[in-house]
């Protein structure tokens, strides 16, 4: 066995998911373009397109591209501008879909 462990992947895995708030004005977006400079353009859930700003935080952890689902919190003083605040990955944007979160 040489001293290695081998892992399977399980297909009933757990898959955690951060669902957005409403209390904090946060909705589900799905990225059309990249615009550069940190800027995304979004179609939200609410069927307004926003334009996205990724801020630094998430921009050094995580690659957000086309199609990806993010949640968005819209500004106040510009509805039509948002700060994206998480991006799902594959298996989290399948049990949204499935909980019906994803109009899709």
């Amino acid at each position: 066995m040489n001293g290695h462990k081998r892992y399977e992947s399980n297909p009933e895995e757990v898959v955690r998911v951060r669902v957005p708030k409403k209390h904090e004005r946060e909705i589900l977006g799905i990225v059309e373009s990249m615009l550069g400079a940190n800027k995304i353009r979004v179609r939200c859930t609410d069927g307004v397109v926003r334009l996205g700003r990724i801020p630094g935080k998430l921009k050094k952890r995580t690659w957000i591209r086309a199609g990806d689902v993010v949640i968005l919190v819209p500004w106040d003083f510009q509805d039509e501008k948002a700060d994206v605040k998480w991006r799902y990955t594959r298996p989290q944007v399948d049990w949204l879909e499935k909980r019906g979160y994803l109009k899709g």
